[in-house]
């Protein structure tokens, strides 16, 4: 070992030893907290943090991720025994991240620095990772959520809400999604790959930890309000609808593909219902003009579905999504030859009506029609060449898009 390996080893080492008197190796849990101008608060809960460490007998380091705080944050918490991370990319998903590749225990709880998580909870984080879960998620409906700490919108509309999309999208075992205190494996985390930087980082971690199938594990803990004489970061509605649109991201299946079949559906028994003359529901009568509607939803139907695998294929690709076999398995029967044949056939199908329809208006030397005969023959025609068409162009796109996950 040379002598510059040497000196950063015992920088390394005095930084942990500040703590909690281990070396390096024997770090077993950094605790992470996000920093934004926390100077109220944050020698509180690095007090808390690195009291409940010492008294349960853990080896480990308290991290501090400053994302560019202007009130002194940074002293604080390295008199405090703290380690500073700055962070120069603005967000709480990129302190996070920032903090979390540099903390050095096997396992990590995070939790705001705002005072508004108990620190004092970190033990029992890190006991029931001893145990084998991935990731330890805490749950502030079970633990106990203090007066005013949490404001009525958050607790009876926002969080709830958030949780049960995410429950029913991804099959999460989590009761409460947006809960900011958990611990989870330094491993696992790197497995997750996550990206997203704002405060939908939170419920990135619970999706991609559901969707590699990871062990989740939950714990009470509680929520107090925060010790600050600021209002918060979190902005209700613009971080709400980050929130929500993370999550129909990461689910093609509920953004594009169900609604496309319920198109499809719609469209196809509309078609066949009006297809071979009017129909009357009581004193309505539906006609050509709700025909022209189906068959549009057929089209819209499609466009849907291709949306919805273009977007799978894609994050899969880019390893937003873990590889899905069911798709893998599909693929070995839906590839380019077969798309093309489909649409090639649909094309002809609707070159073969309208040669009917120009056949017909032969027949009449090319006069006047009656549009509401007329338009049953053509605008089936037409749908069936736009979606021929259509086929044939999202065939060979999906082909693109394989050549690059091969």
């Amino acid at each position: 070992m040379n002598f510059v390996q040497t000196l950063e080893k015992n920088e390394k080492r005095t930084a942990a030893e500040v703590q909690t008197g281990a070396t390096e190796d024997e770090l077993e849990v950094s605790v992470v907290m996000p920093c934004l101008n926390e100077a109220e608060t944050l020698a509180i809960c690095i007090k808390k943090a690195a009291d409940a460490l010492r008294q349960a007998n853990i080896a480990g380091e308290i991290i501090v991720a400053d994302n560019g705080s202007s009130d002194g944050s940074q002293e604080i918490a390295k008199q405090a025994g703290a380690r500073v991370i700055h962070v120069e990319a603005k967000g709480y998903g990129n302190a996070l991240r920032r903090g979390i590749a540099a903390a050095r225990g096997r396992f990590i709880v995070m939790a705001d620095s705002d005072d508004s998580y108990d620190f004092g909870h970190t033990p029992m984080f890190v006991e029931k990772l001893r145990t084998g879960p991935d990731l330890v998620m805490g749950n502030r409906f079970r633990g106990g959520i203090k007066r005013n700490a949490m404001p009525l919108s958050h607790r009876y509309l926002g969080n709830p809400a958030i949780t049960a999309i995410g429950r029913l999208f991804f099959h999460s075992p989590c009761g409460d999604f947006y809960c900011g205190m958990r611990g989870f494996r330094k491993s696992a985390y790197e497995q997750m790959g996550l990206r997203t930087t704002g405060m939908e980082f939170a419920c990135e971690m619970v999706v991609k930890a559901t969707l590699l199938k990871m062990k989740i594990a939950e714990v009470p803990t509680t929520l107090s309000p925060d010790g600050r004489n600021r209002p918060p970061h979190l902005r209700t509605w613009h971080d709400g609808w980050r929130t929500l649109r993370f999550l129909l991201l990461y689910s093609p299946r509920w953004l594009f593909l169900y609604p496309g079949i319920l198109l499809i559906l719609f469209g196809a028994a509309g078609t066949f219902w009006l297809l071979p003359g009017p129909q009357r529901v009581g004193q309505v009568v539906f006609d050509i003009h709700t025909l022209l509607y189906a068959l549009m939803s057929i089209l819209l139907g499609f466009q849907a579905i291709a949306f919805a695998t273009f977007t799978k294929v894609f994050a899969i690709s880019e390893g937003l999504l873990p590889e899905d076999p069911r798709l893998m398995k599909a693929f070995r029967y839906i590839k380019l030859e077969t798309g093309l044949l489909v649409g090639v056939l649909l094309m002809l199908v609707g070159f073969g009506g309208s040669v009917l329809a120009v056949s017909d208006w032969s027949a009449r030397q090319f006069g006047p029609l009656n549009p509401f005969q007329m338009l049953r023959l053509v605008s089936p025609s037409v749908v069936a060449l736009t979606l021929g068409f259509e086929i044939i162009l999202s065939s060979f796109f999906l082909s693109v898009l394989g050549m690059k996950r091969e």
